[in-house]
């Protein structure tokens, strides 16, 4: 999974969250239409495709929002 917008890297995501920007998760490619949580935890990676990528974490989600990530 990725989160949107697509953000470089898991400390500006962090910052994003500090500062009350909405971020969200989803599954490219989603073949088998298994949605996302919207509460609990899914893992993600970024940044997106084309770029390589350069980091990995799990989030928390609260109705639909990242709240957390480690």
């Amino acid at each position: 999974m990725y989160v949107s917008p697509n953000l470089p890297s898991k400390a500006a995501i962090k910052r994003a969250i500090a500062a009350g920007e909405t971020i969200t998760v989803f599954q490219p490619n989603n073949m088998f239409n298994i949605q996302p949580p919207q509460n609990g935890t899914a893992y993600v990676e970024g940044p997106h495709y084309p770029r390589p990528h350069s980091w990995y974490g799990k989030v928390t989600l609260v109705d639909g929002k990242v709240v957390k990530i480690v």
